[in-house]
């Protein structure tokens, strides 16, 4: 009896090079049911040898910032490629899917069908985890200003920042957690937005800490303004039956009893590629939590999962859940 051996999906890593490309890369190395198509070092930032590797693909993850991320797209030419973009340029423009299946079925079946997938951003990843749940379950009105802070690890700012803080001699200030985004304007807020269909920007407070990897993504909420769930336990049911049969998405029913002296830290969840939602508070203020890995469900988890989707194999394939 002959066997046939199984086509492996062609995959290429446009900005390998960065810590998401990095970590992609490093999902594959157990992987049989892929052949990863490699550039030349030298030639990363080559336009004509990335569309020849591009147009070669299956699918290609585009692990760039946003000019080169829609450089990228552009040289598509082969309507069979497939694209999944980790950068801020596609998360809310038309044709795109919302790489976040756990949000509904339609996320999901987007992912499967879509031919240009675009991953959430860290940040994003935890307030919609949050917050699209209370819209679509008519508990919080889309009137509601919202607000939300983050703690992050500095691998999210990406090679500079990892430079500075691995740095033997540096700043006092690094030593210390710092609030960024001062003005507003951080890029992740137009898909908080757009996702969850909240009428205004989120106001948003992100900090980054002295450690590498892992956050906590909290939403500060008034239950006065809640149509139903309006104390913690009910509120943490929702949340359970929600994203109930959802491997990447865990949510803690003690009401935060099992956080360590009482506290909820970043890095705890580091390594992980799954997300935790904590409900904690009491009847009248309530604090809705994500905690993950920015690398892991904030960025190359999320896109691996993406691509399990989009493959029709586990989603789970090649991840730590």
């Amino acid at each position: 009896m002959e066997f046939k051996e199984t086509q492996k999906t062609k995959i290429f890593i446009d900005g390998s090079e960065g810590t998401t490309g990095l970590r992609i890369f490093d999902r594959f190395k157990e992987r049989d049911d892929v052949e990863l198509l490699y550039i030349d070092s030298e030639l990363r930032k080559d336009a004509a040898e990335r569309a020849r590797l591009i147009n070669q693909s299956d699918i290609t993850f585009l692990c760039l910032p946003d000019a080169a991320a829609k450089e990228s797209v552009s040289l598509v030419e082969n309507e069979a490629v497939r694209i999944i973009d980790t950068s801020t340029a596609h998360r809310t423009e038309p044709g795109w899917a919302y790489g976040f299946p756990e949000l509904s079925p339609r996320h999901r079946d987007a992912i499967r069908q879509g031919k240009r997938v675009a991953v959430p951003g860290c940040h994003a990843t935890g307030f919609i985890s949050v917050v699209y749940p209370l819209i679509a379950g008519g508990i919080l009105p889309k009137d509601y200003p919202v607000s939300a802070f983050s703690l992050t690890g500095y691998s999210g700012g990406g090679k500079k920042m990892i430079g500075e803080y691995s740095a033997t001699a540096r700043e006092l200030e690094l030593d210390a957690p710092r609030e960024y985004a001062l003005t507003q304007q951080h890029k992740h807020l137009k898909e908080m937005k757009a996702v969850t269909g909240i009428d205004r920007l989120p106001l948003f407070s992100p900090i980054v800490a002295d450690y590498y990897c892992g956050m906590v993504v909290s939403v500060p909420l008034y239950t006065e303004f809640f149509a139903k769930c309006r104390n913690v336990a009910e509120l943490t049911a929702f949340y359970a039956d929600y994203y109930k049969g959802e491997p990447f998405i865990k949510v803690d029913e003690t009401g935060g009893a099992d956080l360590y002296g009482g506290m909820l830290a970043g890095n705890v969840l580091a390594g992980w590629d799954g997300l935790k939602i904590v409900v904690t508070g009491n009847d009248e203020r309530i604090v809705v939590s994500a905690q993950f890995d920015n690398l892991g469900k904030g960025a190359s988890g999320a896109a691996i999962q993406c691509l399990n989707i989009m493959l029709g194999c586990d989603e789970r394939k090649g991840l730590q859940i």
